[in-house]
């Protein structure tokens, strides 16, 4: 728990000292004997499996859908682009053989999704930049594990383009399996009430694992298999969503502690002095070289604004993944194979003391600041015997809800806001209370109102009141919004329409009191000037 905050405060991924507990605990520390670079590979896979789960469920498909196809184009081409020069790199200026150059060309060509998924969250980078660079650390790791597993394998890869298409065969079938058992388990877990809540983090993460096994078990990608998994279930508004991602994360932290120190005790650093040059050399390389090229000529085909790309090459964190994946050869007994590990060992030691402290600076000196509003973060608890739904959420600070009154939300019937929790004070609010920023929430749904009813909460909090009547943004417009509303006082009717949009009423929802004022102003003109008074209203909401 230090670690981490000692981490959070220096913005230093925490892998670093984790690694300086597994070294201090080892044969040139403490004293620790370990050498089992099979054990330390199996708990290495499952730790990412873990890793990449928690990243998944906690990416918001909304902010990384724009980046996909940047994402999947960095993690193909953009892979092979960064192997094919540090590979270069490494056979000139560090005097290794293709086959090993190869191998540490394609060890650390992958983004590591620990480093990225911890340190990025802590840095305001736009959306658009977060979920390229998430989105690639959750696609990349599936092409480099194979690249290493053939160049890892007796024989020279005798055909590229029977590679090439192995790779995206698993590829394929990665995707489809993890999308399936994605899909299926949130399809599950939204109909099928589990008797207690704890149980549906571990449900969860149990689908997560089925579906790197059925990836793995298929000969396709399980890394791929598990991250798209996680990523739907993320995304399907299951029962205690914030729940789950906050037991994938103390998961995911276990997870890292473990393999970092693990890595820690298997490496000896009384070896590593013959390997630090060349391990700077090719981090540098990679860095300055292999990086940016494999970013600008990615992201060519996107029109992506160059200080985005300068900070896309920046960001190619390395971390705890290229390490993992070095034991590789030396688990198929490939010549050198324990230079390479130094090497990579030294690379990702080096490279994230540079590159994590940096890189806000790079952000700040690029004019690249998150300006976004935060998404709501509405948690859902079934409630199957009474046939409705407890959504609880909390008020950001850039939402447009600030200001807005309970009865102006326009909840659809069957929906009500029950509790606001205000600095600590909890009370039951009037349809005139006006909501402000920190406001706890708790509103119940039944069940055919349920996502309706969050759907408006989520347009109010980007659109503000007038979302969904006016064109406004952050609503999906007015039969959608609600136009059924609650019939209870004070509660809002439909909003008057004329020619089929709704009319204008200075910002007041139908119903309040600045129209039911001008309505009785308006019959009182009727009667002095002899018209009808429903004219006469007519006459006033078109004025």
């Amino acid at each position: 728990m230090a670690a981490v905050r000692v981490s959070s405060r220096s913005g230093l991924p925490s892998l670093l000292i984790y690694l300086g507990i597994g070294v201090a605990i080892g044969q040139d520390g403490i004293g620790v004997i370990f050498n089992d670079v099979g054990l330390t590979q199996v708990i290495g896979y499952a730790a990412l499996v873990v890793i990449l789960a928690e990243g998944g469920l906690g990416t918001k498909w909304k902010q990384i859908k724009p980046a996909v196809p940047a994402a999947a184009v960095l993690s193909t081409f953009g892979v092979a682009v960064s192997v094919g020069i540090t590979a270069t790199a490494a056979h000139y200026l560090a005097g290794m053989e293709w086959r090993q150059a190869l191998i540490i060309g394609a060890v650390v060509s992958s983004t590591d999704a620990a480093a990225v998924f911890s340190v990025l969250r802590n840095v305001p980078l736009p959306s658009r930049l977060t979920g390229v660079l998430e989105a690639e650390s959750g696609f990349n790791d599936a092409p480099v594990v194979i690249l290493v597993v053939a160049f890892s394998t007796a024989g020279p890869v005798e055909h590229w383009y029977v590679l090439i298409g192995h790779i995206a065969l698993e590829l394929a079938i990665g995707a489809a399996i993890g999308l399936a058992v994605g899909f299926l388990g949130a399809y599950g877990l939204r109909h099928v009430a589990l008797p207690a809540s704890g149980l549906y983090p571990i449900a969860v993460m149990a689908i997560a694992f089925t579906a790197y096994a059925g990836g793995a078990i298929g000969h396709g990608s399980g890394f791929l298999a598990v991250y798209l998994a996680s990523l739907v279930l993320g995304n399907a508004k299951l029962p205690h969503s914030p729940a789950t991602r906050g037991f994938a994360e103390g998961l995911g932290w276990i997870a890292q502690i473990g393999m970092f120190v693990l890595l820690g005790l298997l490496v000896t650093p009384h070896e590593l002095g013959d390997d630090i040059l060349p391990a700077i050399v090719v981090g540098l390389v990679l860095t300055v070289v292999a990086r940016p090229v494999s970013v600008f000529l990615s992201t060519a085909p996107f029109r992506t604004p160059w200080p985005e790309k300068a900070l896309l090459s920046w960001a190619g964190l390395r971390g705890a993944v290229p390490i993992v994946l070095a034991t590789i050869p030396m688990v198929a007994s490939v010549p050198d194979s324990r230079r390479m590990f130094n090497i990579v060992f030294i690379l990702v030691i080096v490279y994230t003391l540079v590159q994590g402290p940096t890189l806000p600076w790079l952000a700040r000196h690029l004019k690249l600041r998150d300006a976004e509003a935060k998404d709501l973060g509405i948690e859902s608890a079934p409630l199957e015997r009474l046939r409705g739904h407890l959504l609880s959420m909390t008020i950001p600070e850039s939402s447009r809800m600030h200001g807005v009154e309970v009865g102006e939300l326009r909840l659809p019937s069957g929906a009500a806001v029950t509790l606001v929790v205000r600095d600590g004070t909890s009370f039951v609010p009037l349809p005139s209370t006006v909501l402000r920023r920190g406001d706890e929430l708790l509103v119940v749904a039944t069940d055919p109102v349920r996502d309706k009813a969050e759907q408006r909460l989520r347009a109010v909090g980007e659109g503000g009141k007038l979302a969904g009547w006016l064109g406004t943004t952050g609503g999906p417009g007015r039969g959608a919004a609600g136009a059924a509303v609650r019939k209870t006082p004070g509660a809002v009717g439909k909003p008057p329409t004329m020619g089929g949009k709704p009319a204008s009423t200075g910002g007041k929802p139908p119903g309040s009191a600045a129209e039911r004022s001008g309505g009785a102003s308006a019959e009182r003109d009727a009667k002095a000037s002899g018209k009808p008074p429903g004219k006469a209203m007519g006459n006033m909401k078109r004025q």
